[in-house]
């Protein structure tokens, strides 16, 4: 029996404890020692009815009258609770300190000051109310090149120089469900807007939809999806070129994207870009992709993807003549002429993405085809090709997003900025251009090879060295020609 007393005591005792520190946590220190001391003595009180409890029933186990008279606490027990008052004050105070210590540090950690009310995790401030249901984010970028060409059979081809890529000033932010986000772009001394655009999260069924009206990214393609401050190369690839519709990148309409645990779907319906002058009807444009991850694990996934364009141009497109850039921005004597189609009526462009990533690898491949349709002549194909491969040497993981299918930003695990050594990435490309389809259509070839050095977040240094072939059947440098191109870039964003 002995056993169970003892269990029972300590039952109650642990009861009355755990009941004073719960109401303890609530009360400030001078409520706290009353009510311990309050609690102290009724574990007294307590005591000493389990003690009559005992004694009584020891007394009827050995056939004795059970005793009747209470058991006083001693002087002796009081000091001894007010000792025990003491500590747990004490004790209380230490976990109050430990708390508020704790508290601070993952402040810190945040990004937060004050209030918690502003966070600068994204290289730029971010101001919001408590409960983030109003978001304010100015948004900017700067992003400027250098280049050098050589090797050329062509003198006006050999030229280096540098060049603003992008001076972005803009905001964005969300109220509520509702979010808005507009950019302006400074580079060659003429402002131009960028996105431009409204959205809305919510849901349908029991999945994330996202809705947009404004002027957006089309979602075409891997790299044509992805901000040029997020691609691991400094130009965008091939497919992304050739598989841009004649309206352009952006495009000012509706726009909306499902996404599912493993895959999304977009869908939208743009006309021209915000600079659309508006003295004739813009040409309408249709795009639609999806992708799958049929593996997703937390060292990887696999990327299969798909996309499509479907354009009606308007009246002011009468003919198309797709020249793209092959080695830089800078350089705009090398490129690839696809040679001029009259009469243009519409065209449809589909597109195919397979890859994923591995740790800390990442490989894609992309093929497009872009068909344009002539009332004057039989329908041209032009054809596009990349295939590139990256491993960032530091260990962290590749920034591309299995949500959307898109690149997004690569967390460096040691940024320079707290004196670690940031994160490094070699990668590699390949690429071609096929406009051979036409009469006089020409094709190129450009391998690259870059090295990036992610001084943070939103910092980096870029490197890349790419060799190309063109193989031109019109304008200032028919035949075949090739020749080296060096691109450095240096990119703050926030």
């Amino acid at each position: 029996m002995h056993p169970l007393r003892s269990a029972a005591l300590a039952a109650a005792i642990g009861l009355a404890l755990g009941t004073a520190a719960f109401d303890a946590t609530a009360q400030d220190e001078t409520a706290l020692r009353t009510l311990v001391e309050q609690q102290a003595q009724m574990l007294q009180a307590q005591a000493a009815q389990l003690e009559q409890l005992n004694a009584r029933l020891a007394a009827l186990e050995a056939g004795r009258p059970a005793p009747a008279t209470a058991v006083a606490a001693s002087p002796a027990a009081a000091s001894a609770t007010d000792a025990q008052v003491a500590a747990a004050v004490a004790d209380t105070r230490q976990d109050d300190l430990a708390i508020l210590q704790a508290q601070v540090a993952q402040l810190a950690a945040s990004g937060g000051t004050g209030g918690g009310n502003t966070s600068w995790r994204r290289g730029g401030p971010e101001f919001r109310n408590a409960d983030r249901s109003f978001t304010f984010h100015p948004r900017g970028r700067v992003m400027m090149d250098w280049s050098s060409t050589h090797g050329s059979n062509f003198a006006d081809r050999n030229i280096g120089g540098t060049e603003m890529r992008q001076v972005r000033l803009g905001a964005e932010g969300t109220i509520g469900a509702l979010g808005y986000k507009i950019d302006a772009d400074f580079a060659d001394n003429d402002v131009s807007i960028k996105d431009a655009y409204l959205s809305w999260d919510t849901r349908l069924g029991n999945l994330p939809a996202e809705f947009y009206l404004g002027n957006k990214l089309k979602d075409r393609a891997i790299d044509s999806s992805t901000t040029l401050t997020r691609t691991p190369f400094m130009e965008r690839n091939a497919v992304a070129s050739i598989g841009a519709p004649n309206s352009g990148y952006f495009g000012l309409g509706a726009q909306m994207k499902l996404i599912g645990q493993n895959w999304h779907y977009s869908l939208g319906f743009t006309g021209d870009d915000i600079g659309n002058a508006g003295a004739q009807s813009d040409s309408q444009t249709v795009t639609t992709r999806a992708h799958w991850n049929p593996i997703k694990r937390a060292q990887g996934f696999v990327h299969l993807g798909g996309w499509a364009v479907y354009e009606e141009f308007g009246s002011d497109v009468t003919s198309i003549n797709k020249v793209p850039r092959i080695a830089s921005s800078f350089n705009d004597n090398v490129r690839v002429s696809a040679s001029s189609i009259a009469d243009v009526s519409r065209e449809t462009i589909w597109g195919a993405e397979l890859g994923g990533t591995w740790r800390s690898g990442w490989a894609f491949a992309e093929y497009a085809e872009r068909t344009i349709a002539s009332r004057t002549a039989d329908d041209f194909t032009q054809k596009a090709t990349s295939v590139y491969a990256g491993w960032l040497l530091t260990g962290e993981k590749p920034g591309f997003s299995a949500r959307s299918g898109v690149w997004g930003t690569t967390r460096v695990a040691r940024p320079v900025t707290d004196g670690g050594i940031g994160a490094w990435e070699l990668a590699a490309r390949f690429d071609r251009m096929d406009f051979t389809d036409a009469r006089r259509g020409g094709e190129g070839d450009a391998w690259t090879l870059g090295v990036n050095w992610y001084l943070n977040n939103w910092s980096r240094l870029m490197l890349n060295y790419v060799h190309w072939t063109t193989d031109n059947q019109v304008g200032s440098y028919r035949g075949p020609d090739s020749g080296n191109t060096v691109n450095v870039r240096a990119q703050v964003v926030f």
